[in-house]
């Protein structure tokens, strides 16, 4: 959810090598938008395949990327920061290497053709503010909001705070300062209702707005690579979702600072009813696959699985299951679910898993705990007590819950990536994958082409 990523620099290859060249480009593009380096590496792989060459993805690192191009003595290096999250992108850059394994086109063909993806626009400003005001709201209504002051807050806040984003990005291409500006505001719009004693609930209006900011396919990639053990480039992943965390946290903390910085301590969510909460789980999974850019043809198959596994949830809670085991289990199904579809769609796994189970994040368990720690700071002698101990049920209830969701959502992913066939992704492009054609500009077009003509019509 953070835009931007790499340094800008081209490959340091061959002066003349196009193969290099398009390699290099396609790995650092994918890695920069969020493919996970599993995934990077079987595409340098496969492209290697489409040109007759032994390419190999031998390193990854926060930064760059080493390729062996024709042998050791040939590496080539490619600068890349894996900041973003694009899906459709990644989507586009995938089904590329697809015709390129196929042999369909040819190194300067493809070249032509990924410098249209590169030129694909983010997310439009309207669609990325409504879906930031539809995501929260959606989200208070899982966490129990009754009345309709509360959502609107929290919708409202989201989608201001998107507009604040996108301003700041055409001034600074900090990926901290964003999150901590749409913070700020949802704070300060908390504070504001708090001061003015609006019928909402305080939490909810403060978290909501936050938990759409959570970067929460960095946080899977990470653990991906901590379990294959790629462990410096899996502990920079986590060091960086968790900065994004902590500006978010802090912008929050200082927005509410009018109000003492404390988020009223609250006990269990009211129940929902499970149509309303299936519904707004749906909704939650649409507008994050709004924020990361996801083709429209793409999104119902995380919507059905991010409600099913929603039910399934409140099902278990239902007969009396923990919240962690709940969460367990649904990210589980998950895992099981979107592995093959990740596969099929050549998505990036972590935006796919990510999107179907945002409603299941302890957001407003995190950001209570921080504004506990505040709390505390300010609140001597037996007051402090109570504090303490609302504080550490907050973060022992997310960190419980973090760790259910991840290795839920994990263990499925690993033992299906084992499986003969999904390593490899297939041979061929699947149906709906449309022909590069010599002297095609527009490999988005081409992406989602269906027309033996090659008619063009640009991705969503």
């Amino acid at each position: 959810m953070t835009p931007g990523g790499g340094s800008g620099e081209e490959p340091t290859t061959r002066a003349g090598d196009p193969g290099l060249m398009l390699v290099g480009r396609l790995a650092s593009l994918l890695f920069i938008h969020g493919q996970t380096t599993e995934g990077t590496r079987v595409a340098v792989r496969q492209v290697g395949e489409g040109l007759g060459r032994d390419l190999l993805l031998l390193d990854a690192h926060w930064g760059g990327l080493t390729i062996s191009a024709d042998g050791p003595a040939a590496d080539l290096r490619v600068p890349a920061t894996p900041l973003a999250i694009d899906m459709g992108m990644v989507g586009a850059a995938e089904a590329l290497v697809a015709v390129v394994r196929a042999r369909r086109v040819g190194a300067g063909e493809a070249l032509a053709a990924l410098a249209a993806v590169e030129r694909r626009p983010p997310v439009g400003l309207a669609r990325f503010a409504a879906a930031a005001g539809l995501g929260a709201g959606a989200l208070a209504v899982i966490f129990g909001a009754t009345d309709v002051a509360t959502v609107a807050l929290a919708a409202a806040s989201a989608g201001a705070g998107a507009g604040l984003r996108r301003a700041a990005s055409r001034l600074s291409g900090n990926p901290f300062l964003q999150p901590f500006l749409a913070a700020l505001l949802a704070g300060m719009v908390t504070a504001a209702a708090l001061a003015l004693r609006l019928p909402a609930s305080a939490n909810l209006v403060a978290a909501c707005p936050c938990m759409v900011l959570v970067p929460g396919p960095h946080f899977l990639n990470g653990m991906l690579d901590l379990a294959r053990a790629r462990i410096p480039l899996g502990a920079a992943r986590l060091a960086f979702a968790g900065l994004i965390v902590a500006a978010i946290c802090a912008g929050l903390l200082i927005g509410l600072s009018p109000e003492a910085a404390v988020l009223p301590a609250g006990g269990a969510a009211a129940p929902v009813p499970l149509t309303a909460d299936g519904l707004a789980a749906g909704l939650a999974v649409i507008a994050y696959g709004s924020f990361f850019n996801m083709p429209w043809r793409t999104l119902p198959a995380p919507v059905v699985v991010g409600v099913l596994a929603h039910a399934l949830r409140w099902e278990l809670l239902a007969r009396g299951a923990s919240v962690q085991s709940g969460a367990f289990v649904a990210c589980l199904f998950v895992g099981a679910v979107m592995t093959p579809v990740a596969h099929r769609f050549r998505l990036p796994f972590g935006g796919l898993a990510f999107a179907s189970v945002v409603s299941l994040i302890p957001g407003l368990f995190m950001f209570r705990t921080a504004s506990g720690v505040m709390a505390l700071l300010g609140e001597p002698g037996v007051a402090s007590l109570a504090i303490v101990a609302n504080l550490l049920g907050d973060a022992a209830t997310a960190c419980v819950v973090l760790l259910a969701m991840t290795a839920g959502l994990l263990v499925p992913k690993m033992l299906l990536d084992g499986v003969a066939g999904f390593r490899s992704r297939g041979s061929a492009p699947r149906r709906g994958f449309g022909p590069v054609r010599p002297g095609d500009t527009d490999a988005a077009a081409a992406w989602c082409d269906r027309k033996p003509s090659g008619a063009s019509r640009r991705a969503e």
